[in-house]
């Protein structure tokens, strides 16, 4: 078990989600008391489980809540609509992801007294010019989700440069896991790989599957979400966490298929748009600060772990909610 964080109680919003419940289950099991402010729009109740964390649900915009914020020690805010949603509802995605968090921010400015980590995103960089997406890269965001979480970025440390808040930015690149979605436009490719894989059905690649990504297995960063909450060098600061290895998505769909020992084809479709050719995390401002920062769970034994937990659901039946073209 990890050690106990410095801060007794914590507030994560977007608790609920796919990256969300697994830093409330890590949260919990290092003794800290977990809130989680939630609106359900894409959580789950399910995904906390039996967890003794309290849900609040809510939209982090709702002055109802504020005074959560504004009492908290510590927020994580991971509150968020993604990349596919903002294709189709641009206006929406920019007011949660950007004025959400000013929201977030203003109430807690008013309490005095928390600490705030702003989870963005390794969309931010976009199409950047580079080979390895360094935290002083100049960000070129190509969708409005990109862009919405780069204007949170800032808002998260205007409050730091501004009132002194203790603020900082992770950068995470894709995760992927148990409880990953599956559905709708929030629907990620390793998910749709393993339940269409395990259905006999063919696997979609959006493009000619060059693209590559930087894939984090969901069960290893929580304990460095709440280092780098309390690490005091960062304070201001914004950090990549990735595991520094890239994979094109025809890679993936092959090991996928391996994996399950599928029969499955592959069938490439139109690509998405605003999609990026690569992101490659670089970490080196992460390990300068904490020199054993590792995410040690390979691709293999991710993915096979991804596998056995949607084994014990009917993959046809969870495929009816999927969305093939997340964009329309």
């Amino acid at each position: 078990m990890s050690a106990r964080p410095s801060f007794a109680s914590a507030v994560v919003t977007g608790g609920a989600g796919f990256i969300g419940s697994h830093l409330v289950e890590h949260l919990c099991s290092v003794g800290c008391r977990v809130t989680v402010v939630d609106d359900l729009s894409t959580g789950s109740r399910s995904n906390l489980g039996s967890s003794p964390a309290e849900l609040v649900v809510a939209d982090v915009a709702d002055p109802a809540v504020a005074p959560v914020f504004a009492s908290a020690e510590m927020v994580f805010h991971l509150a968020v609509r993604n990349v596919r949603a903002s294709l189709t509802k641009p206006a929406e995605n920019l007011a949660v992801n950007a004025a959400g968090t000013l929201a977030v921010l203003e109430a807690m400015r008013q309490g005095g007294r928390g600490r705030f980590v702003y989870v963005s995103s390794s969309e931010v960089y976009g199409d950047a010019p580079v080979e390895v997406f360094h935290e002083d890269v100049l960000p070129s965001p190509t969708t409005v989700y990109g862009a919405g979480k780069l204007a949170g970025e800032h808002v998260a440390l205007a409050y730091h440069r501004s009132y002194g808040m203790d603020s900082r930015v992770i950068r995470p690149f894709n995760h992927y896991g148990p409880r990953s979605h599956f559905e709708g436009d929030s629907g990620e490719v390793i998910p749709k790989f393993v339940l269409r894989a395990l259905a006999g059905r063919e696997l979609v690649v959006h493009g000619d599957g060059s693209q590559t990504r930087d894939f984090s297995y969901v069960g290893d960063t929580p304990p460095w979400f709440v280092r780098i909450a309390e690490h005091s060098a960062l304070v201001g600061c914004t950090v990549n966490v990735g595991t520094g290895r890239e994979v094109s998505v025809s890679r993936l769909a092959a090991a996928v298929l391996a994996a399950t020992g599928s029969r499955s084809t592959v069938r490439h479709g139109e690509p998405r748009p605003g999609d990026l050719p690569r992101l490659l995390a670089g970490t080196s401002r992460l390990r300068e600060a904490m020199p054993d920062f590792a995410l040690p769970t390979t691709l293999e034994e991710g993915i096979a772990a991804t596998i056995e937990w949607f084994r014990g659901f009917d993959a046809e039946a969870l495929l009816e909610r999927e969305v093939s073209r997340t964009w329309e």
